[in-house]
């Protein structure tokens, strides 16, 4: 072969060889560029939904903390109600009816406050459900059995509202606790204070998937 056919050869194959490498680098670059784009949509999608949920969960919360002010105090920091209501049981009792009458009855406009919220949620968030925590504090005084007592005082009052007709919905579970001389938000300045209710509704886990 002359050498003029042989270069021409080459270069022949030179050429056919870019133009090859060309086509494979503009094929690559376009399944990049789709293959980015596709990831930025998925994840602005992505990105609006949990913004969405974040909102939804938010927006739940609000409705949670809006109980009847008159009968609960919202603390922020602890997500608890406080029951305003005054309990003083008998050192060592945990009957509702050794607490006068009175108390009673505006423990049980508490409870119809706590149905009423939990039947507007219901209304409101219908795929939601909720854990209603019902915590009972004791004060600080010789008797010594007061983690157990706090338990036995909150299921009391737990069942003084049921025996009163306050259903909380088949969208709510009640939880009984006792934190005793223990627990959060306690009365540092007023020990007496401290015999009384915490109120805690809590949305289930599994929120944000149900609320999608």
């Amino acid at each position: 072969m002359a050498k003029k056919e042989r270069e021409a050869y080459f270069w022949t194959s030179y050429s056919d060889l870019m133009t090859s490498l060309f086509f494979v680098m503009l094929v690559l670059f376009v399944l990049t560029i789709t293959l980015l784009h596709t990831r930025i949509v998925a994840s602005e999608k992505e990105r609006a939904a949990t913004q969405s949920q974040l909102d939804k969960i938010s927006e739940i919360e609000e409705s949670v903390n809006r109980i009847d002010s008159n009968y609960f105090d919202y603390n922020d920091i602890y997500k608890k109600h406080i029951l305003k209501i005054r309990v003083n049981f008998p050192v060592g009792v945990s009957e509702m009816k050794s607490i006068g009458s009175d108390t009673r009855n505006e423990l049980l406009k508490a409870g119809k406050a706590i149905q009423n919220s939990l039947k507007k949620l219901k209304v409101d968030f219908p795929e939601i459900k909720y854990l209603l925590i019902i915590e009972g504090q004791s004060s600080k005084d010789y008797f010594q059995g007061n983690y157990e007592l706090s338990y036995e005082r909150a299921l009391a009052l737990n069942r003084f509202w049921l025996f009163s007709n306050i259903d909380f919905g088949d969208n709510c579970e009640v939880i009984i606790s006792g934190s005793g001389t223990g627990g959060t938000m306690r009365d540092t300045s007023h020990e007496s204070n401290n015999q009384r209710f915490l109120i805690h509704i809590v949305p289930k886990p599994g929120i944000i998937e149900a609320s999608k």
